[in-house]
């Protein structure tokens, strides 16, 4: 399986054109998967943080096309990583860098080779593409990728108390994992105090609340709203513990 994690949009021609490439180089009846094409834009540090929380529901030998790549077309390094036996190809701007602080023992490769003709504006389709069919088919081209002892920007692997993603029904995913969190303590973001629900049914009606999602981080939601609307939260914004401000 190949995932594709980009901040592309759905409706733009450029996820359109990585498949393409993939079609071309990966195995046939390789599967194809839009995991996520609408990640904050040009945020690497939130994306890594959802990667990290997305990519455990893969199989393993699932290979993972990241990019959202503002420094595309400057010296910034290129990447493969293999972490849990899933292999994730992308810019070494920090994006992968959670995954990889995470794993129990990951191998990082530099992308060493350059494509005739490639564009300076879309190394997506370019470079991480034929690279992620080239892994997807089981074969690792040591003539493309190059050993490396660490990836060049790494943000860590603890929790972000951040936004870091606003689904369309406004609800706030933010870049801490639930488990580390009593259900007794109450969250602060944007000036206001969220206490916990085990979900939506048991929410108080017309009552902001913070519960574990489904890819196990905190969320804020409002019962038939937008807690995004109703806090004025936006991307970036920061997310605190009670007591810990």
């Amino acid at each position: 399986m190949i995932a594709l994690f980009t901040d592309f949009g759905a409706s733009d021609i450029y996820v359109a054109q990585m498949k393409a490439v993939l079609l071309r180089d990966a195995p046939a009846g390789t599967p194809i998967l839009d995991m996520l094409h609408g990640v904050p834009n040009f945020n690497a540090r939130a994306g890594a943080h959802l990667l990290a929380a997305l990519a455990p529901q893969f199989p393993t030998r699932s290979v993972f096309v990241a990019v959202i790549d503002p420094g595309v077309g400057s010296d910034r390094p290129a990447v493969a990583l293999e972490a849990e036996g899933r292999w994730f190809v992308g810019p070494d701007n920090g994006l992968l860098s959670v995954i990889a602080a995470r794993a129990g023992k990951p191998r990082v490769e530099r992308i060493v080779w350059r494509p005739n003709g490639m564009s300076n504006s879309f190394h997506g389709r370019d470079l991480f593409a034929p690279i992620a069919a080239l892994l997807a088919g089981g074969h690792h081209p040591d003539d493309k990728l190059a050993p490396a002892e660490r990836l060049a920007v790494e943000f860590g692997g603890g929790d972000l108390g951040e936004v870091i993603y606003i689904d369309h029904y406004g609800n706030v995913i933010t870049g801490l994992r639930a488990a580390s969190i009593s259900p007794a303590t109450s969250l602060r973001a944007g000036g206001h105090t969220i206490e916990w629900a085990h979900t939506f049914a048991d929410a108080p009606i017309d009552t902001p609340f913070w519960y574990e999602n489904s890819i196990g981080l905190a969320e804020i939601a409002l019962p038939l709203g937008s807690a995004s609307a109703r806090l004025e939260l936006g991307i970036g914004e920061r997310i605190t513990i009670a007591g810990n401000d």
